[in-house]
């Protein structure tokens, strides 16, 4: 997976440690690709370019623990997702079952989050998603970056940073960093078309069949340059993985499923020097994604006038997302490397509502809209940024320093829906956003830092790091970092480090407001400086603040076997959660100060409204263990191995109040916090190469989740939608499996096949008092295997 390397002088004098210093590709610790970088101390290892500013250190020289995740392994999983990819490979990473709201895809680190990991591509930050996730869960208000966006076959490789970083980075990067880099090869060309399914029997209406197909290929732009262009077409039907609706006794509700996608993304990356010390770089990104998600489905009682068999309201959602960077790089004299880039990137959502009706519209005007655009969401980024390096000998011991700055601008915008889908009680399943919630915010954010590495000895590494950063709408924050390596033998480090974190309040938590409506009940947010907040106690939002601390060691115990282990703690006050939960007719009170009115005869014990708050304190513990071996087996070919576990364990340490003297969460959600995320997540992975064969065997283990679910309609009455009584509910361990067997027909030709949850492991069942009409058989807001359990495809790929 070596990067093309001109044999120009010119080029690799100038271009060559700039280009390291943000781009340079990278492998993971296997044998099986080979080195990019000449210069590496092993022949197994690359240079890395995250959480550090060295470009000479190594995932094993890393003083943070660094997971690096080729391409190639991504598309071994089988996976047609980024997130998906990822989190089959490294145990630290859980991402959402059904995608979070229907429309968003998030990464989940450490126990923590999605808004608490930082993404970048190409070492720049990467614009969040316009929708917020609405549903009730752990990640309740979560932006964040979706990565599914981007194709599969554009990723060089990731690097997986798990150690808080805000000092280099800035905000969200609490529960580490994930780089994105893509390819920047200046020639081949690959072809990929892969299509599968999941197990269809009786209890599915679909089994969400699915098809993707993938092309990536280079070109040289004069012989020191290059132009790499990848592109993916995905889709995807619906899958459906409900009970029996209680209501009509029948399978005929397709709401708990997963969305019907059709997804087109591109990526362009290109660089070449212009003089003989200063390089052009750049890359684009564009998306497009329509999505359909089914939302409860409605008797025939409801409007038989219109829909005398019933009606099923679907959301869909027209989403284009795109992103540019734009930079220059170069030396100037006395030795300092420098980078100078902009990067712009936005997230546009326009949701609408289908196969539905306005009851109250119809009530008075004996006819009723069907359809109708709800509402709109645009959420967007421009960053400029300056980095500067030099290297220095102190004393006979080398020291690099770096400083910079940015100043970046983020954007938010709603925009309210056509007024006959939120008057009168609005389309029903999902009605459309009033004026009072729509709106347009801005602010903007300057930051500077200091980085430093120094050698104090030949086998000691000390790494500082000093960031300010001011907002202009909360003011300013300061971050530090101490990393730390020491060399005992060639065989055995260790490592540590300290640092100081926050993550700011996104925009859309301080001004998002929505309203669900199901046929029971509603639920609202309610934007926190509003008036319907403020008469549930809601106080202005404060920024996360963070405190981090890891160390472990890194060794080589025996010849050929890399150990690496490490322990953390990350402790956040004043996290941001979905707080001032009320229930009834305080709840139905609160909406009405929106001027939305709800539908009549809804259930008073079902409507609850929330807004976001920084309602509580918490101490994340564990510990990351990765083992990996790489052996030549003669002519029984070569073996790749490599064992990872994570455990982790959070703690509620303060609980806040609202204005009011109420605590901000209930039980359940502190479960959220604390109990949503397996305990403990095992992986195997083994890469077996006998040409013209190769198997990809996986082996996951999901370790304990709990629960805390709301009692439902088959629940006695005093208990039915409680706010104060819950059924704790236990995910089990479960093991998973996945395979992928191989076979090169040509040199450029492979097929493959393969299974993903081989034998259609399934999450345990919940019981019937905590199914929504029934029909919820699974828990889908505690992270693990997918509820659409095992999915089989095939695969063809073409190399020229």
């Amino acid at each position: 997976m070596s990067r093309h390397r001109p044999t120009d002088p010119r080029w690799a004098r100038i271009a060559l440690p700039a280009l390291l210093a943000s781009v340079a590709p990278v492998a993971r610790v296997h044998a099986a690709d080979p080195v990019a970088v000449s210069g590496s101390t092993d022949a197994t290892e690359q240079y890395i370019v995250t959480g550090t500013r060295d470009v000479r250190k190594t995932a094993r020289d890393s003083s943070s623990p660094i997971d690096i995740i080729t391409g190639a392994e991504l598309r071994r999983t089988g996976a047609q997702n980024v997130t998906d990819a990822l989190s089959r490979l490294d145990p630290s990473i859980n991402s959402s079952i059904t995608g979070g709201s229907g429309f968003v895809s998030g990464i989940r680190m450490r126990g923590l989050t999605p808004n608490q990991v930082l993404v970048l591509v190409d070492g720049k930050r990467r614009n969040a998603t316009g929708v917020i996730a609405t549903y009730a869960g752990p990640e309740h208000g979560a932006t964040p970056v979706d990565l599914d966006l981007i194709p599969i076959g554009a990723i060089d490789h990731v690097e997986v940073l798990r150690d808080g970083a805000a000092a280099m980075y800035g905000s969200d990067a609490i529960a580490g960093v994930i780089n994105v880099i893509l390819k920047k090869k200046p020639s081949g060309l690959t072809l990929s078309a892969q299509t599968g399914a999941s197990p269809l029997d009786d209890q599915y209406h679909s089994p969400g069949w699915n098809t993707q197909i993938a092309a990536d290929g280079g070109w040289s732009l004069g012989d020191d340059g290059y132009l790499h262009l990848s592109g993916q077409f995905f889709h995807t039907d619906h899958y459906d993985s409900g009970g029996v609706d209680y209501r009509s006794g029948l399978k005929d509700d397709q709401n708990f499923s997963l969305p019907e996608q059709t997804r087109e993304s591109l990526a362009i990356t290109a660089g070449k020097p212009i003089t003989d010390v200063i390089e052009a770089y750049g890359n684009i990104t564009y998306a497009h994604r329509h999505i359909q998600s089914y939302l409860t489905n409605r008797l025939p009682n409801i409007l038989p006038e219109i829909y005398p068999y019933g009606f099923n309201p679907s959301t869909v959602n027209e989403e284009n997302e795109y992103a540019a960077t734009l930079g220059l790089k170069g030396t100037l004299p006395l030795g300092f490397h420098w980078d100078l880039s902009t990067t712009y990137g936005a997230d546009e959502s326009r949701l609408s509502t289908i196969n539905s009706a306005n009851l109250g519209y119809y009530a008075i005007y004996g006819t009723t809209p069907t359809k109708g655009f709800t509402e709109a969401y645009r959420n967007a980024q421009w960053a400029n940024n300056l980095d500067v390096t030099r290297d220095l000998r102190v004393l006979g011991r080398d020291l690099r320093v770096s400083f910079g700055g940015e100043h970046r601008l983020e954007t938010y915008d709603i925009t309210s829906g056509n007024p006959e889908t939120y008057e009168l009680g609005g389309l029903q399943g999902a009605p459309g956003l009033a004026p009072v919630s729509a709106g347009s915010w801005s602010r903007d954010v300057w930051a500077g830092y200091v980085d430093t590495d120094l050698h104090p000895t030949a086998r000691w590494d000390v790494d500082l790091a000093g960031r300010f950063e001011h907002y202009t709408d909360f003011g300013n924050t300061e971050t530090g970092k101490i990393s730390t390596r020491y060399e005992i033998t060639p065989r055995l480090a260790v490592r540590a480090t300290i640092s100081n974190g926050f993550r700011a309040p996104t925009l859309a938590e301080e001004n998002f407001s929505s309203l669900s409506v199901t046929p029971t009940g509603a639920s609202g947010s309610l934007a926190v400086d509003s008036a319907a907040a403020h008469a549930l106690g809601a106080l202005p939002l404060k920024p996360e603040r963070s405190t981090s601390i890891s160390g472990g060691i890194v060794a080589e115990p025996l010849r050929g076997w890399h150990l690496t282990v490490d322990a953390y703690q990350i402790n956040i006050r004043d996290r941001i959660v979905a707080g001032g939960n009320y229930v009834g007719q305080t709840a139905e009170d609160a909406i009405a100060l929106t001027g939305i009115a709800l539908p009549p005869n809804l259930a008073l014990n079902d409507i609850s409204a929330n807004y976001f708050s920084n309602g509580a304190s918490t101490r994340t513990q564990g510990v990351d263990i990765v083992l990996n071996r790489s052996v030549s087996l003669g002519r029984y070919g070569r073996l790749d191995g490599m064992g990872s576990f994570d455990i982790t364990r959070t703690t509620l340490h303060h609980l806040a109040s609202d204005a009011n003297g109420n605590p901000l969460l209930n039980a359940q959600g502190v479960a959220y916090l604390t109990n949503a995320v397996p305990r403990s997540k095992f992986v195997l992975d083994l890469h077996w190469l006998l040409r013209p064969w190769d198997v990809t065997l996986r082996q996951t283990r999901y370790g304990e989740a709990t629960a805390l679910e709301t009692y439902q309609i088959a629940a006695p009455a005093a208990l039915r939608y409680s706010n104060t009584q819950f059924l704790e509910f236990k995910n089990e361990p479960r093991w998973v499996t996945d395979l992928e067997i191989g076979y090169r027909i040509t040199k450029g030709v492979r097929l493959a096949v393969g299974g993903q949850n081989l034998f259609n492991t399934l999450p345990r069942e919940l019981p019937l008092i905590a199914r929504y009409i029934g029909n919820s058989i699974y828990d889908d807001t505690v992270s693990g295997i997918p509820i659409s359990g095992g999915y089989y495809y095939g695969r063809i790929d073409f190399t020229l």
